[in-house]
């Protein structure tokens, strides 16, 4: 049923891991890399206000991608579940049901991005030379949302089904499209944030389309009916496990899009530094987010072939490769900030601005290493409902009031509104930890 590379029940768990996440990995970087691919050419060839509708617009658009991308794990987990158990059959219904629940989500998506692009653009408080940008730029998106829900859509039923190699090829696709696409409404055509809106879209209608080929000529271990495009049992499955999922990442970029607010009030410049920080702030990130969405669907194919032992030593084993990582990119970021700062931006202003904020992000490379593993862990283990617990927790009593604390100082630094955000991991790796060692205990006392 399951093909050899895809079996997660045997073999080296390290060497398994590594040969799934590296794809992952390589999506996240070609997906972070037409993001900033945007802002670069915008910060090269458009205006000052451009560069912060950019880096504004990106903001909620990153909002809703990854919420998106978290009710989409439930589908992940499900199909490597059924995997798992040898349950095949009951994967054409858990597309099906997918396929509509994520349409009604991107109509809903749809009205509110083109309908209240300015009061979100406003809400934001994007400095006022921004505001009309901002929101060409939100509503662009807006726009092509429905392309941007079924592009993550696809890249999680590839991910269930083993198969990260998929998402790869047509991110990679859409990689190259956004950056002709840029260059030519960008820097030929000066459509500003515009152009870069348009590209963004553009990009990802070309990878669905790669995506949905992909997807029909694959080799499939089951079904697919046309009944089974409807709202079915399988549907309170996945959304039972990506809801929570889903609520926690939506109030975790919430809070981020409150901290872009925080910063915005401080002016232009620091507005588009941390516009240009986040662009590298994603890059940062990649190795965890990959470990996470790599351990989701390892462990919960593991799960459903009844190997717990086996889905614990894989959190271990991530967390072992991302600490790895994260001290090397931590030792980046801390030392050569500014360096990376000044690819997106001649502006020295915007470069310093943008520096600052990085070097209060910095230990996030390292404690979040060990937090995504968890987390990723506990998602294939279907524990999404503690994951959003615990994520709320971060958020709403750590995260957010810290960073509004640094933010209202009479010299208000971006290194320690940046600070907010590993503090809230070291506290969610401590929830994490006391989980575990609950779980642990009351599987040796039952």
């Amino acid at each position: 049923m399951t093909s050899e590379k895809a079996d997660f029940t045997q073999g080296s768990i390290l060497k398994k891991l590594v040969a799934f996440m590296l794809p992952v990995l390589g999506a996240l970087v070609l997906q972070a890399a037409y993001g900033a691919v945007d802002l670069l050419v915008v910060g090269r060839f458009g205006s000052t206000s451009g560069l912060s509708a950019v880096s504004t617009g990106s903001q909620v658009l990153n909002l809703v991608t990854f919420v998106v991308t978290q009710l989409a794990m439930g589908i992940t987990v499900l199909i490597a579940r059924y995997l798992g158990e040898k349950r095949p059959e009951f994967i054409g219904q858990v597309i099906g049901g997918a396929a509509a629940v994520f349409t009604l989500i991107a109509a809903v998506l749809f009205v509110l991005m083109v309908c209240f692009a300015r009061p979100i653009s406003v809400l934001m408080q994007a400095p006022e030379e921004a505001v009309a940008l901002t929101a060409t730029y939100v509503r662009i998106c807006g726009g092509g949302i429905f392309f941007i829900v079924a592009y993550n859509l696809l890249s999680a039923i590839f991910r269930g089904l083993g198969d990260s190699k998929s998402p790869l090829i047509f991110v990679l696709v859409a990689c190259i499209v956004n950056i002709f696409g840029d260059l030519l409404l960008v820097a030929g055509f000066h459509l500003d944030a515009a152009g870069a809106a348009i590209a963004t879209v553009a990009a990802q209608a070309v990878s669905v389309v790669c995506a949905v080929v992909l997807l029909l000529k694959k080799q499939l271990p089951f079904v697919i009916k046309k009944s089974d495009f409807k709202f079915n049992s399988q549907c309170r499955k996945f959304l039972g496990i990506g809801l929570p999922l889903a609520l926690q990442e939506f109030l975790t970029q919430l809070s981020f899009l409150a901290l872009c607010a925080f910063v915005n009030r401080l002016g232009l410049e620091a507005s588009s530094g941390y516009g240009v920080a986040c662009k590298i702030v994603n890059f940062a990130m990649l190795i965890p987010s990959s470990l996470m969405q790599s351990m989701a669907s390892f462990v919960s194919q593991n799960i459903g072939a009844g190997q717990k032992k086996r889905a614990k030593k894989a959190m271990f084993t991530g967390i072992g490769i991302g600490l790895v990582f994260g001290v090397a990119v931590f030792a980046l970021v801390w030392f050569k900030g500014d360096l990376l700062a000044g690819i997106f931006t001649a502006d020295t202003a915007v470069v310093a601005k943008g520096y600052a904020y990085l070097k209060g992000f910095a230990p996030e490379t390292v404690v979040t290493a060990v937090l995504f593993s968890m987390v990723g862990y506990f998602n294939g283990n279907d524990k999404t409902v503690w994951v959003m617990i615990q994520g709320l927790v971060q958020t709403l009593l750590v995260r957010l009031p810290m960073a509004y604390v640094m933010s209202i100082q009479p010299d208000a630094s971006l290194t320690m509104i940046g600070l907010a955000v590993p503090t809230s991991t070291a506290v969610g790796i401590l929830l994490n930890v006391g989980f575990y060692l609950y779980l642990e205990h009351k599987e040796k006392t039952a």
